[in-house]
């Protein structure tokens, strides 16, 4: 079985800046994480991260923002959007 595609999204804004979000459900978990979800949380200009939340193997999940990467405490697919989504609006200066 091979990696199904749940969710895709993707926005640009006016000034420029791309909001794309990606998710997939996987038939086994990405190490270390233990859900069955890949994903690729992005917010920021061509060549440049400003937020973004992922699952790389090998690193779990994680996040960047503000030029750091920390470690994410994944409870939900709900939660997840919700915090990337509060990062960007934070960043932003207004809600998205």
């Amino acid at each position: 079985m091979k990696a199904t595609l749940i969710i895709r999204d993707r926005l640009i804004f006016q000034d420029g800046a791309i909001l794309e979000i990606k998710v997939w459900h996987v038939p086994v978990s990405v190490p270390p994480a233990s859900h069955f979800l890949k994903y690729s949380l992005f917010y920021g200009r061509p060549g440049e991260r400003i937020v973004g939340y992922d699952n790389e193997r090998g690193k779990g999940d994680h996040r960047h923002y503000d030029d750091r990467e920390e470690g994410y405490a994944f409870v939900s697919i709900e939660q997840l959007l919700a915090d990337f989504r509060l990062d960007v609006e934070k960043v932003r200066g207004e809600r998205i």
